[in-house]
């Protein structure tokens, strides 16, 4: 048996861990990498973010197509599949993987594939294929595993017609009539997929609203886009049972409502990959959701030992978890660094929603005076050039000092729309304005140009208001 030397050993190869990796390696810190499957990229690029993603993409062109006057004149019209379209989609993860296979090449970052448990602080076993195991020790450790769908025991997630977020990439029928239970991000994003199919999807939410968490008004706008799009929305409902059998599934829920449809998929929760890892064997426990606590410099409870990713909770973020990544080898470096508490929501729903700062409710109870400044979409040369008019681009800023503190966009390219508002809210001092949207030249037509629109119209009610 080897016996391999690490400054640091990083347990998970998804984006926390290779941005942890790759920053490591920059410095010339001699790095290793532990993931359970053979090929590079973790959880998001086989089984989250990347299928889902690509899938949506795919299902979006497809209605982009169908809505044009080239598909109208068809005599024959193609139909598609749900498999169809998710092989098609899935074609981006081989790409996805020789991408980050060179990358760590080039920067000779050792791959171990296998299963990795603690010994000590210090060292860690991997259990390799074969029967093989070998022993890393390392002065630094990384636990960036990731998570998986909650799955709770009382259902059957063998049986062929029930599902979760990542076994729904293997479903090999389309169904007619579809049980989305949980309605957080991951249950939002499937039900506008599978509803754009042309699925009748019942979304099953626990609370009264929808992603409660958002600005209302964008809470609202989702809503009312899936039930234009066919999805039955149940709030305030809870499982209580799931019988499932060879031509359909049925859900009991504590109202007494009985759901029928031809399949389920459970989108309640996610658990963190911590339950092989042997943590006892350090001290340490994870929650009752498999997570792991942390300080802001992303160490554990025990010293050399950080966590950063899905695997400590919120924000949860693919996003976030690069940063997170990043961050920890600022700390092992003895540099400053940075703890995560800014990072925009990113919602791949259709269309889609992301938001930064602060929302109506929060301002309002806070008591701070705000305004709002709306730009629709469907009021854009943009939007009405590409067909994308569905949403609108929402800036709130103080009523005094004009200090941007949250900006909510609800529409086509939404996650992208966002990065502009979210630079200049980074900004210090006055050049956080929503002025600079209304002295700033935008290319036309964009859809960035909703800033400037946004802003004149909050500006606008703000000089209504002094006159």
């Amino acid at each position: 048996m080897n016996d391999f030397h690490y400054d640091v050993l990083i347990i998970g190869a998804g984006p926390a861990g290779e941005a942890a990796a790759m920053a490591a390696a920059k410095n010339e810190l001699q790095v290793a990498v532990v993931d359970a499957r053979s090929a590079l990229g973790g959880n998001c690029t086989h089984k989250g973010t990347i299928p889902s993603k690509s899938l949506r993409q795919t299902i979006k062109r497809l209605i982009k197509f169908r809505n044009s006057a080239v598909y109208k004149q068809l005599g024959q019209k193609p139909h598609f599949t749900y498999p169809q379209l998710r092989d098609a989609a899935l074609q981006v993860i081989p790409k996805q993987v020789e991408m980050r296979t060179d990358y760590f090449n080039k920067n000779r970052i050792r791959y171990f594939p296998g299963w990795a448990e603690f010994v000590s602080a210090n060292e860690v076993t991997i259990a390799l294929e074969a029967g093989v195991s070998e022993t890393i020790r390392a002065k630094h450790i990384v636990i960036a595993t990731g998570s998986r769908p909650y799955q709770p025991q009382e259902i059957d997630f063998q049986h062929e017609r029930i599902y979760d977020s990542d076994s729904v990439l293997d479903m090999q029928h389309t169904p007619r009539t579809l049980i989305i239970y949980g309605a957080g991000v991951i249950g939002c994003e499937y039900a506008s997929i599978f509803a754009a199919l042309g699925v009748k999807v019942d979304l099953i939410n626990s609370r009264d609203r929808l992603l409660s968490f958002l600005d209302d008004e964008i809470s609202d706008a989702l809503s009312y886009q899936l039930r234009d799009h066919g999805v039955m929305v149940r709030h305030n409902e809870n499982f209580v049972a799931c019988d499932a059998h060879e031509n359909g599934v049925e859900l009991v829920l504590e109202s007494g409502k009985k759901i029928k449809a031809d399949a389920m998929l459970w989108c309640n929760g996610r658990t963190g990959n911590t339950d092989k890892l042997s943590l006892d064997a350090l001290g340490l426990s994870a929650n009752h959701r498999g997570q792991l606590k942390v300080n802001n410099k992303y160490q554990t409870d025990v010293e050399n030992i950080y966590a950063a990713g899905d695997v400590i909770g919120w924000p949860s973020l693919a996003s976030a978890s690069y940063d997170q990544g990043r961050a920890i080898v600022d700390v092992i470096m003895g540099r400053e660094s940075r703890f995560i508490l800014d990072a925009p929501t990113g919602i791949y729903t259709l269309p889609e929603i992301s938001s930064i700062g602060q929302n109506e409710r929060e301002l309002t109870a806070a008591k701070i005076p705000y305004e709002v400044g709306r730009a629709f979409f469907k009021d854009t040369a943009r939007g009405q050039i590409s067909g994308e008019e569905e949403g609108m681009l929402k800036i709130l800023f103080h009523a005094d000092n004009l200090q941007i503190l949250g900006i909510h966009c609800f529409g086509a390219e939404a996650s992208e729309i966002i990065h502009i508002g979210q630079a200049i809210m980074s900004q210090q001092g006055s050049a956080n304005s929503v002025e600079y949207f209304v002295n700033t030249t935008f290319n036309y037509p964009t859809m960035a140009e909703a800033y400037r629109v946004a802003a004149l119209n909050g500006l606008n009610r703000i000089h209504r208001n002094i006159d």
